[in-house]
């Protein structure tokens, strides 16, 4: 399939699907964007503007067709201390440095880096926001009468057993018009999403950042823009890598990448704060069918028609119907035969999900929660390593000469075990290293064994290396003075 054509397919492959399912995406955006607003400590329509231009932009320039993006927590919390101390003015300049950076980073294609991110934390990642999403709609349900929660009842027995019965239209979207009418026709102590926050009234329109063109500005906004472009590219592109899995299909991370710092950029002027990829919308797409860049589009188009045209029409809608959504979307989310494979699973797998999952949850950090994953994986692995290097000798038949075997990884993790296999005090006075089945990775290693041959060699011991393969060659040429053998 050529380019155009599969490009023409994520348009328009199945319309009716795509178009349904991004409505029911915007509705989930609504409670979530107006939230992260708060935790930003901005207007609503700030991030309801967002919302809208990032999905817009995002669904001609993204990679990853079927993903939902807009204004999302994890960027938020890095952004409300730059409110909190310089004001929105500060905050629109550094989202647009924060696209410009994650442009920059797609060209020098650091989405590799997502390659380091093994599967226990994107499970913990997921099990993660899942959680998250739910404990954000905990408030909602506290200090309420008894009608709110018969509403939240309702309207997830509509969303579940609807689709048995019927299924032309997602369930989701039903339950809001059902419960709308409800409320409406019979007025009950119910909160709507009026009393959220203040919903925009006109539409957004170009603006510039009202701040100083100077190098003052540049060193306020430009740690915040860099951890904004960082957690912003670190979420959509995990999030791209979830719907990688649940479709089946590949994508392109660093278009994505890049797509969403055009979007940022665009966001930034129109006076919205930066945002990414958001996996309990992106979940509940899916779930509805939407697989292509309509879908995307249909949730920012959307969420402007319903803040402009139908704006009186959403205030009424009851908060208990987006409960029961985002409910639905964290039912979704969470990867239930995780909590089979703790069983199953080597310890080490189960131990970096569920520390992953505690940080994020304990943090609201996302970004923090999959560096401390990426960080035991990577610990556990050089562990595992490590063990596997194991070194034997042999002496010859007169008593003279010794010969050490040595086989593994040597590197950082394993190089004291190395060296500890070694008697220094051997009376053997010609000493040879047979290295054929190891390989020598790192500058510790190597400094370690240029270390332990001076040693010996103060001794008057007679050291010759061999086996070694041409990459450990090279290291030990290049930054030691050790001259192995041919």
């Amino acid at each position: 399939m050529s380019a155009l054509a599969r490009y023409r397919q994520e348009w328009f492959g199945n319309i009716t699907r795509d178009t349904l399912a991004g409505m029911v995406g915007t509705f989930a955006l609504i409670p979530e964007v107006i939230a992260f607003s708060f935790v930003a400590g901005v207007d609503p329509a700030v991030g309801l503007y967002a919302s809208f231009v990032i999905s817009v932009v995002i669904a001609f320039t993204g990679g990853r067709p079927g993903m939902i993006s807009g204004a999302a927590g994890s960027v938020a919390l890095v952004a409300a201390a730059l409110v909190r101390g310089h004001g929105v003015q500060y905050l629109l300049a550094a989202t647009l440095l924060c696209g410009l950076l994650q442009v920059i980073f797609g060209l020098l294609r650091l989405h590799v880096l997502m390659r380091y991110v093994s599967r226990p934390v994107r499970t913990g990642f997921v099990n993660a926001l899942a959680i998250l999403i739910f404990s954000a709609q905990v408030p909602h349900m506290l200090h309420v009468t008894w009608h709110t929660y018969a509403m939240i009842a309702l309207g997830l027995a509509i969303i579940y057993t609807l689709p048995r019965l019927f299924s032309a239209i997602p369930s989701p979207l039903i339950c809001i018009v059902i419960l709308t009418v409800i409320s409406v026709l019979c007025p009950m102590p119910l909160h709507t999403v009026a009393d959220l926050g203040r919903l925009p009234d006109s539409l957004p329109h170009l603006v510039w950042p009202d701040v100083p063109f100077s190098l003052d500005t540049l060193n306020i906004i430009a740690p915040y823009a860099l951890a904004m472009a960082s957690v912003g590219m670190l979420e959509s592109m995990m999030t791209a890598r979830v719907v990688d899995d649940l479709t089946e299909t590949h994508s392109s991370k660093r278009q994505e990448c890049m797509g969403l710092g055009i979007a940022n950029i665009a966001v930034g002027l129109f006076g919205g704060i930066a945002g990414c990829g958001m996996i309990g919308q992106t979940v509940g797409n899916l779930r509805y069918g939407g697989r292509g860049r309509l879908s995307t589009f249909v949730a920012g188009a959307f969420l402007l028609l319903l803040m402009v045209a139908l704006r009186p029409w959403v205030a009424q809608v009851p908060v208990a119907a987006l409960v029961a959504i985002m409910i639905m979307v964290s039912a979704s989310t969470f990867s239930w035969s995780s909590l089979r494979d703790l069983v199953h699973h080597p310890r080490t797998t189960s131990v970096i999900m569920l520390a992953t999952v505690a940080v994020v949850v304990g943090t609201h950090d996302l970004a923090a929660g999959v560096a401390v994953g990426v960080l035991l994986n990577g610990l556990f692995f050089a562990f595992q390593v490590s063990s596997m290097l194991s070194v034997t000798s042999t002496l010859s038949d007169d008593g003279t000469r010794r010969t050490y075997i040595v086989n593994g990884q040597v590197f950082f993790a394993s190089s004291d075990g190395f060296a500890d296999a070694f008697d220094l005090h051997d009376t053997a006075r010609h000493i040879t290293i047979d290295l054929t089945h190891a390989h020598i990775w790192d500058m510790t290693a190597a400094g370690m064994l240029e270390e332990l041959i001076g040693k010996m060699e103060a001794q008057g011991k007679d050291v010759q290396l061999i086996g070694l393969n041409g990459a450990s060659t090279k290291l030990l040429a290049r930054h030691t003075r050790l001259q192995p053998a041919e």
